[in-house]
């Protein structure tokens, strides 16, 4: 699947350092990095382009049939175009202006709005409002950059400096590779100059900026997406040469291929013994990186951060995709909008932001609305710690003037004065209230609901067992399925399996699932407690099996729709177990203190020790004082036995799980 979005006819590209090895790369890479296919899921790009698009005008909101009508293609060819960039839409759905200008101009057309428009449509909360209350049927797929790009005419818009997310597993050095970048861009006049806190910073490589974001990792990456907001415009996925593929760099590729972004490989600690890039590229081409060498157009760049060996190929690398990719612009000259980076309340200048410009400019004084926080602008300071009177595209400030400490992901955008700011943030307030009732994730009888609708015909799935050996047969069998299924079935669907991996179901796969609409696969794993809270929160599908068929046989149902109302899991409450007792006839009793919720004589209990759940099993009494009981709440103490269960130790966790059947 490619990585980098279609690109137009460039100029060529600055020339690399008169280097041997920078001379062999740039001739490679300046024919690799430019041989881009279009984005994934965009349209076909005709070979020769018309003279100009076709002028058409179309309301604030259209129907897809009456569209589909009006720039002469079949509806059928507007709902795939929708759906291969993620836009559920049936054919008599309505459309707001935006989404529609973006279908027209796949097809060769320029829409404007029928009546004209003073002010741009507001984002602040739009693309979180999305994410948060629209249902699966109607979710639309535009990022920020997009809308904001759509709201422009072209002429209007100017490239800016790209923004950049390091992402990778732990210990292969992206955050020595993000020093190593900073140290070699200030190595004289501002070393030991740049404010770390502020979380992003800007590097200048021929006369060209870049954006680094150092604060996301892939699992706050995905986050903000989830939250509406896209920040990034390129990943930098780091793979230690000595190392390899390990589960976070599937992990990280994962997130970024879910945001549609192109991908830059950096082959770290090539300096080593050990290292083997050859391996490195062999594994991830296993995962769909092809190399720019071996004919496919993912830049893979050789660097050591320890010995700053390959750090000037790697920002021009960064400055050819960059080229390429035609959504990197912007429109300086209007209000300013952008995204929350970080936030935090600081003891003398109160609530700080770092905001991420991405149209506009920011100017100190101007009023603005973040989510559900407002303010107006009293000082700005830019990633060095200097104050500064505005902010351009692509440049990452500190904002001090906020009303209350605004969350990360929110959009923040420039209004006319603090009133409207206030009324804005109100709106906001109560839109994300209503909208937490009602959000956000969709399961797999969702699924086929809107299969047979014809709203979707691919479901996404995220796939974890506990060891290789079991995932990759796993992942194979759900493969087989797109084959049996789809020859039996009158309602053709695809699975995709957008991440699988080993361990436990984590926060950052219940992020992913949210930011994706994907469903939760589990074999032999548990949840652990933040992620399962998460999950429970967001309503993201996650289902956990012991019996492999089991697990393919409710897939497979989905898929042709006869699943019936499965079982989910709660965990009702927890004790910690404080002192055991011996009782003659009894056995072994644990005395426990109910830590959370309540502990229940008719659950089943589940014993975990440093992590790891070391017996399931029914309980057999229940005893507070000397009377039996059924349940004991928190707060209180018990003495609990096991069936089948004495080997109880100090500190053990004892959680009470029920099995509820939800209806289909």
């Amino acid at each position: 699947m490619p990585n980098h979005p279609k690109q137009a006819t460039k100029s060529p590209a600055p020339q690399r350092r008169d280097s041997t090895a920078a001379r062999g790369n740039t001739s490679r890479r300046e024919g690799g990095a430019r041989q881009t296919s279009p984005q994934r899921g965009g349209a076909p790009v005709p070979e020769t382009q018309p003279t100009g698009p076709k002028i058409i005008e179309l309301p604030e909101s259209i129907s897809l049939r009456e569209l589909a009508t009006r720039i002469n293609v079949s509806p059928i060819d507007v709902i795939r175009e929708l759906m291969q960039n993620g836009v559920m839409a049936t054919i008599n759905q309505q459309l707001d202006f935006d989404t529609a200008a973006i279908v027209a101009s796949t097809f060769g057309w320029e829409a404007r709005p029928i009546t004209p428009v003073v002010e741009p449509v507001p984002v602040a909360e739009t693309a979180t409002t999305t994410a948060e209350s629209s249902p699966p049927s109607a979710q639309a797929a535009p990022t920020l950059r997009q809308r904001l790009l759509a709201q422009e005419r072209d002429e209007l818009l100017i490239p800016r400096p790209p923004v950049v997310t390091v992402m990778g597993h732990v210990d292969h050095g992206k955050t020595s590779l993000l020093d190593a970048i900073r140290k070699t861009n200030v190595a004289e006049q501002e070393a030991g100059g740049i404010t770390q806190h502020i979380g992003a910073y800007m590097v200048e490589h021929n006369g060209r900026k870049i954006t680094f974001i150092d604060t996301p990792g892939h699992e706050a990456f995905t986050a903000m997406r989830a939250r509406g907001a896209q920040v990034t415009d390129i990943a930098v996925l780091v793979v230690a040469a000595d190392d390899g593929v390990m589960p976070q760099t599937k992990e990280a590729l994962a997130h970024a291929r879910a945001a549609q972004v192109p991908v830059i490989v950096a082959i770290n600690k090539i300096d080593k013994p050990t290292a083997n890039p050859e391996r490195v590229k062999k594994e991830l081409a296993e995962l769909g990186l092809i190399p720019d060498e071996w004919g496919g157009n993912t830049l893979f760049i050789p660097v050591s951060a320890k010995q700053r060996i390959g750090i000037e190929d790697l920002l021009e690398g960064i400055l050819l995709v960059a080229e390429s990719v035609d959504t990197i612009k912007a429109n300086p000259n209007r209000p300013a909008v952008g995204t929350i980076l970080e936030s935090e309340l600081r003891k003398r200048e109160g609530p700080v932001a770092t905001v991420l410009i991405q149209n506009g400019t920011l100017r100190v004084g101007d009023a603005f609305v973040a989510g559900v926080v407002s303010g107006r602008v009293r000082a700005m300071f830019d990633h060095r710690g200097q104050r500064v009177k505005q902010a351009t595209p692509s440049m990452p400030v500190s904002v001090i003037g906020l009303s209350d400490v605004a969350e990360p992901g929110d959009i923040f955008e420039v209004v006319e004065d603090e009133r409207e700011a206030r009324e804005r943030a109100a709106q906001n307030l109560a839109r994300r209230q209503q909208a937490a009732q009602t959000r956000r994730s969709i399961s797999l009888e969702q699924f086929f609901a809107m299969a047979k609708a014809n709203q979707t015909k691919k479901l996404l799935l995220i796939v974890k067992a506990a060891t290789q050996g079991s995932l990759q047969p796993l992942v194979e069998q759900l493969n087989k399925l797109n084959e049996t299924v789809n020859t039996s079935s009158e309602t053709p669907v695809k699975l995709e399996i957008i991440m699988q991996g080993t361990g436990d179901v984590s926060e950052s796969d219940v992020d992913l699932a949210l930011a994706s609409k994907a469903v939760i696969l589990g074999f032999e794993v548990s949840v652990d407690p933040v992620a399962r809270r998460k999950a429970e929160n967001d309503h993201v599908d996650v289902r956990l099996y012991d019996v492999i068929y089991k697990l393919l046989e409710d897939v497979e149902k989905a898929m042709k729709g006869l699943l019936a109302p499965k079982t989910v899991e709660r965990v009702v409450g927890t004790a910690e177990v404080r002192q055991t007792f011996k009782i003659a006839k009894v056995g072994i009793v644990a005395g426990v203190r109910v830590t959370s919720g309540v502990a229940t004589r008719n659950a089943t209990a589940r014993v975990v020790r440093k992590g790891q759940v070391v017996h399931t099993g029914p309980v057999a009494s229940m005893k507070r004082l000397t009377e039996d009981v059924k349940e004991v709440r928190q707060g209180f103490e018990c003495g609990i036995a096991l069936e089948g269960f004495g080997e109880y130790q100090i500190g053990d966790v004892i959680e009470f799980v029920v099995q509820e059947e939800q209806a289909a």
